[in-house]
């Protein structure tokens, strides 16, 4: 059996365009942080679910921002996080959070869920 371990700025990238959106985000909300983990969903396994939070859940990793934001990552998802990078692009009047995710082995065609 082989063991992996993880740093902190391994598990998850977030671009400078992500990190304003969320701090935008948090001052709307009123919350100090953002939370990354995945859910169980779809027809494909999982789905990214990012929550404005106060505080982090037991566990979890806290990554703080260059620019003040903290994010906490659900060490239960490590795995198959590692090496994601959130975006937030714009392109003509839409806006997004874009997330590439390395690990992803398949996704559904309508791009809700994917597996690891």
């Amino acid at each position: 059996m082989t063991v992996q371990s993880f740093t902190v700025s391994d598990v998850l990238t977030v671009t400078d365009t992500a990190a304003e959106h969320f701090a935008k985000v948090l001052v709307k909300s009123g919350k100090h942080a953002i939370r990354v983990t995945l859910k169980e969903a779809g027809c494909t396994g999982f789905k990214y679910v990012m929550d404005e939070v106060d505080e982090p859940a037991q566990g979890d990793i806290e990554k703080p921002l260059l620019n003040g934001v903290l994010v906490y990552i659900d060490s239960d998802h490590v795995g198959a996080l590692q090496g994601t990078v959130i975006d937030f692009t714009t392109q003509g009047v839409n806006k997004n959070l874009v997330i590439n995710n390395p690990n992803v082995k398949d996704a559904c065609g309508c791009g809700e869920s994917f597996s690891v």
